[in-house]
């Protein structure tokens, strides 16, 4: 017998949505990345897991306002910003409000760490007054405090992949989209980018797609997972951990519970929808 997906955590209540997405589909070409999606999200740090080709980059991109849907809308911070009804000036305005680090992080070489992140906060048109404090305040917030001049080309892959959680967050953003924001990153700069997370989500909505289910579990608030294009479960780390303990006797893989519960929602979602597993997408 199938569990029911557990009601949303009060962040995602009616008077505190920031993200609200209606309806979203997305097709490459005959493949179809993001299927009817219907989602809202409030402040606090949000996990957006699935399999490869589940559609989260799909969904982050047109959350970012940088790839459009073929049907469905997306209302953010108050305005209709991709899809049905959207308007010019309400995604500039929300762009302004918006922290974004894609899968694929593109950077200067040669600019200096703080040289570029400048060009960044001049690019969401951050008060040219503020911009240098911001800079700084950002760059240390990710550990690089002490490298902010040293040339981008100097830098390892996981002090770049830092670089580009410090340009999404220089302009303190109001909601913040990370596509695998830990890639590259060793574990004692996981466990700092957890806790950096976790402040964030004080007061912004932090949306991080990711593999890995043990950030999950340590850092969101809540948790999304995705199938095929599809919502296959929306509630709590705690509450996705549950399911494995409601398994009854069903054997699932996995080393810990929210594992478990990450493969029998998974399960559970595929008997109800008959979808096979998906296949490799953006």
């Amino acid at each position: 017998m199938n569990t029911p997906t557990p009601p949303l955590t009060s962040s995602t209540t009616a008077d505190a949505v920031t993200v609200a997405v209606d309806g979203l589909t997305v097709r490459h070409r005959r493949t179809t990345a993001l299927d009817a999606v219907d989602l809202e999200l409030g402040t606090g740090v949000h996990g957006l897991l699935g399999p490869n080709g589940a559609g989260k980059t799909s969904l982050i991109r047109v959350l970012a306002t940088v790839a459009e849907p073929d049907s469905g809308a997306v209302r953010m911070l108050g305005g209709t910003v991709a899809g049905n009804g959207s308007e010019h000036a309400a995604r500039t305005t929300v762009r302004r409000r918006l922290g974004y680090l894609p899968q694929e992080f593109g950077y200067y070489p040669r600019f200096t760490v703080r040289e570029f992140v400048t060009y960044l906060a001049w690019l969401k048109e951050m008060p040219g007054a503020a911009t240098p404090a911001a800079v700084e305040r950002a760059v240390d917030r990710v550990g690089l405090g002490d490298r902010i001049d040293a040339k981008i080309r100097t830098l390892s892959g996981g002090m770049v992949r830092r670089v580009g959680i410090a340009q999404a967050i220089v302009n303190d953003p109001d909601v913040v989209l990370f596509d695998e924001p830990t890639a590259g990153l060793d574990p004692e700069q996981r466990v700092e980018f957890r806790s950096l997370l976790r402040e964030l989500g004080t007061t912004s909505t932090v949306i991080v797609a990711t593999h890995l289910v043990e950030d999950v579990a340590a850092a969101c608030t809540g948790v999304t997972l995705m199938e095929a294009g599809q919502i296959a479960y929306q509630g709590t780390p705690q509450a996705l951990a549950a399911l494995d303990e409601d398994a009854h006797g069903e054997e699932t893989a996995g080393d810990n519970p929210i594992e478990r519960g990450y493969m029998t929602a998974l399960r559970r979602h595929r008997s109800r929808s008959g979808a096979a597993p998906a296949r490799a997408l953006p």
